[in-house]
This record gives structure tokens, C-alpha cells and sequence, in this order.
């Protein structure tokens, strides 16, 4: 009998997204193939702190299933990277800009990827102004106000008045010291999934995102038994095709591998579609809206981790 690879899932950690993050790897820990894999659980606690040290002789492979800052950021990825161990998804600097929504809309400007009009701002620059709406000016209302380096929609406020505003971005700042303002654009809420290496990867088919209020909040994405998404999405097969590509151009902006999720925002009216943002680790639940595309593009979620430890492997030529 082949011996069967040992898979550490790291989870936990120190941001928001703990819970997240807790969920998101049971659900890979539950769906590894236990004929092919050992599923080595690593659960890091909200201070930080690992209940082992990690070693190669420990994990043939990582999947590191942590989202927000610490796990999603590159900081992990870069530790994986001084100690040899092969890991599942983007590298430290693709991690990096994906999570800090600055930069990620930087790299897509660069590359000609469409984005909401927005401005940023530092904690610094906000409590050094006397006038805040020169900060914002070049947008309307309403916006949206969110921490540059925050997901899951932790610490996101829909505003419409200047002292809406004060208070998000007081929010906002508990957060992280940059804050990004973006233009409400009414539009459908699409995502599509990326799975493959730098130079051939794969778009699943776009869903939609059924979205029950202003935007789909945290309690609607992970507490609320309500239907969160169509998969795949009702749109003209131009549209789709549009999605496809622009998900893959994104994921070459930011230099991303193994895999993410694109959101989209699409003016149905006008035909335009501007992404919103790239998740470079997206939730991983069992009502992960990027398992569902790829489910319906024809990869159940167990092939979905063999391609994905498989990729992993590759970068790292074992």
C-alpha cells in the first residue's frame, strides 16, 4: 500500500477571521481522501500561537486554510517558504497585494483591470485633516468604507452622510491603519473562481451572489441558513466569457497561483463589469461559493484538494 501523504491544515489564528478560518478547515480536513491523504489538523489560537512546531518531517504539504492578515497576507507563506515545506495557493507576494486592497487595485490598474472609482487614506492622514470631505470628494454617495487589509466583510459600512462616514472609518481604523472609500455601483454581484500555475490556469463558471441586503454582510455569508448564491449564474454567454477572462487577468495582476476567488460587480444596464476584488484564500465551508463553481465546472470538492496539493507540489518540484 502507497503511504499516504501527510497533510497539515493550518486554521485558526490571530485575526477576525479565526472562526472563519476554523470552519473553512473542517470542511477540507472532513473531504481529504483518507486512502491518499493524512490529514495533520494545525490549529493556531487568537494570540498566535502554534500547538506545534512545525518541520518537513512533520507535513509532506500545507494547506493553509487562514484568512485575513497573518494567513492571507504572506505572512505564513513566507515562514513556509524558510522552512522548505511545499504549501497550497498564492506565494508571499501575490498574498501580499491580494489582501491590501490598495495594492491590489494598483496592480489592476496596471494591467487594465477595471475597478470601482475609489480613494484611501492613512489613519494619520484622517486625524490630521480638519476637513474629511477632502478626503472623499472625488466619489458621491453613497460609499462604502473598509479596511484596506480585512476580509469576510469585517469592519465594512455602506454610508451616506458625512457623520456615517466618520463613524465607518473609526470602525474601519480598528482594523488597520489604511482605509479604502469606494463608489456604490449598483450592479449584480458575481464571482468566478481561478484554479491553476502562473501560466495556464482555469476559470470556473461565474455565480451570482444573492445578496439580502445592501451587501452581503458577514452574518449572510457564514451565520444566516439562507441561499447565498446561483452557480451557475443566469447571464448572457457573452457576459460569462467576459467574467472568465477578466478573473484570469486579475489573477495574472496580482501573480497568482494554485488558486482565488475573483468577485465581479456588473452593470447589467451598461454591460460593464469591474472587479472588485481577488481572495486568494476563499472560504473553504461547505457553502463555499469557489467549491460550487467548481463543482459545477465539473471538479467535485474532493478532486478540488487533490488538484490543488497537486499544484502545491509542483511549485515546489517534490
Amino acid at each position: 500500500m502507497t503511504e499516504r501523504m501527510r497533510v497539515a491544515v493550518l486554521a485558526g489564528g490571530p485575526s477576525a477571521e479565526h472562526e472563519v478560518s476554523l470552519q473553512s478547515a473542517q470542511a477540507v480536513l472532513d473531504a481529504l481522501p483518507r486512502d491518499r491523504y493524512e490529514p495533520v489538523p494545525v490549529i493556531i489560537d487568537r494570540q498566535g500561537r502554534w500547538p506545534v512546531e512545525l518541520r518537513p518531517d512533520l507535513a509532506d504539504v500545507v494547506f493553509p486554510v487562514l484568512h485575513g492578515p497573518f494567513g492571507e497576507d504572506g505572512v505564513v507563506q513566507g515562514h513556509l517558504e524558510t522552512l522548505g515545506i511545499p504549501y497550497v495557493g498564492c506565494g508571499v507576494l501575490a498574498s501580499a497585494v491580494a489582501m491590501d486592497k490598495v495594492a491590489m487595485r494598483r496592480a489592476f490598474l496596471a494591467e487594465d483591470v477595471p475597478v470601482t472609482p475609489h480613494v484611501w487614506f492613512t489613519e494619520q492622514e484622517w486625524h490630521a485633516t480638519t476637513d474629511p470631505w477632502s478626503l472623499v470628494k472625488p466619489l458621491d454617495w453613497p460609499m462604502y468604507v473598509k479596511p484596506a487589509a480585512m476580509g469576510s466583510s469585517i469592519g465594512i459600512s455602506r454610508v451616506t452622510s458625512m457623520e456615517d462616514l466618520c463613524a465607518a472609518v473609526d470602525l474601519a481604523l480598528t482594523y488597520g491603519r489604511v482605509v479604502i472609500v469606494e463608489q456604490e455601483v449598483i450592479a449584480r454581484e458575481l464571482i468566478c473562481g481561478v484554479l491553476g500555475g502562473y501560466d495556464t490556469p482555469d476559470a470556473s463558471v461565474p455565480g451570482e451572489l444573492i445578496v439580502p441586503g445592501d451587501w452581503l454582510d458577514y452574518e449572510a455569508k457564514y451565520l444566516s441558513p439562507a441561499e447565498i448564491a446561483t452557480i451557475p449564474a443566469v447571464l448572457p454567454e457573452r457576459v460569462a466569457e467576459d467574467v472568465r477572462e477578466l478573473a484570469l487577468r486579475a489573477f495574472r495582476a496580482i501573480g497568482g497561483y494554485g488558486l482565488s476567488r475573483v468577485d465581479f460587480l456588473y452593470e447589467q444596464d451598461t454591460g460593464r463589469l469591474y472587479v472588485l476584488e481577488i481572495n486568494t484564500m476563499p472560504g473553504f465551508t461547505s457553502r463555499s461559493v469557489y467549491a460550487r463553481a467548481w463543482a459545477a465546472s465539473g471538479v467535485p470538492y474532493p478532486d478540488l484538494l487533490r488538484r490543488l496539493i497537486d499544484l502545491a507540489l509542483a511549485r515546489s518540484g517534490s
